[in-house]
């Protein structure tokens, strides 16, 4: 996060980059009354990033630049009009310049509001706890929490229940693809048969990542939709990857690699990066 002052016009600015996440593994336990699933998971920050510009304003307001942003409204200004309703807050101009592919498994627009909770707690000087934002955050998504703290985690629950986990990646390259296919969650789950596993993720990812053996259950029926999703999948994994998944209910693709991969996937947006530590 950056904080400036533009002197000539005495305007504190947040300059904020949210970031990406993948799920390492992912359990569909049960399914719930009110509708919604209990799962496990590791929620794992990775740097795709978007860039976030908060600044005090005459009018209230919300504008993007990058990649489109589909339908009405956006979880920023949610994040606002939820901190208005109890602090009564200033203006702002909230600006997204969108860098993470949209409902591709990556959490990006639930980033991108928890990081409007954050900036807007530091523009305001709120002196809301961690706790107190997560609180808020949950109100705009099950994932939403995850990226206040945005530290490796196991997430359980629908996704609220987060414990910090420790995992071993170190000195490989992760590789994220994202091909231009879009997979709605809804029928993501519809293809899901919920059961518990023998082993919990935790107990799992405690191995060497070349023999993780986690499984994310929506790989399965997102595959017999879309066989190019598979492929990618299938590419990494030919192609060496020490372990490759699926991300969410897709259709991201991520592998993680001893050494950079080179692979050119046609019609796929990429994001390469080395974990060192």
């Amino acid at each position: 996060m950056i904080t400036f002052v533009n002197r000539q016009l005495n305007l504190l600015t947040m300059i904020l980059f949210p970031n990406a996440k993948i799920n390492i593994g992912l359990n569909i336990l049960s399914k719930r009354e009110d509708g919604y699933h209990n799962l496990e998971t590791i929620f794992y920050p990775i740097n795709w990033k978007d860039s976030l510009e908060i600044i005090k304003s005459r009018d209230q307001k919300f504008t993007s630049s990058g990649i489109q942003i589909p339908g009405e409204g956006n979880l920023c200004q949610d994040a606002y009009d939820l901190l208005n309703q109890d602090f009564d807050l200033e203006n702002v101009h909230i600006h997204l310049h969108k860098n993470i592919p949209i409902g591709a498994g990556l959490g990006g627009g639930s980033s991108d509001a928890a990081f409007t909770l954050v900036g807007l707690n530091n523009l305001f000087d709120l002196k809301l706890t961690k706790t107190q934002l997560k609180k808020y955050a949950i109100q705009l998504g099950a994932d939403c929490p995850f990226f206040i703290d945005n530290k490796p985690c196991l997430a359980k629950g629908i996704g609220e229940k987060l414990s910090e986990i420790n995992i071993d990646i170190s000195n490989v390259f992760l590789l994220v693809a994202t091909p231009n296919i879009h997979i709605s969650t809804a029928m993501a789950y519809s293809k899901v048969v919920p059961s518990i596993p023998k082993n919990s993720l935790s107990s799992l990812v405690s191995e060497s990542i070349c023999s993780w053996k986690m499984q994310n259950d929506f790989e399965k029926g997102v595959f017999k939709l879309e066989p190019k999703i598979k492929g990618l999948k299938d590419e990494m994994l030919d192609n060496g990857a020490l372990y490759s998944s699926m991300s969410g209910s897709g259709s991201s693709v991520f592998g993680f690699f001893k050494q950079k991969p080179m692979l050119n996937l046609n019609n796929c947006r990429m994001h390469i990066e080395e974990i060192s530590i």
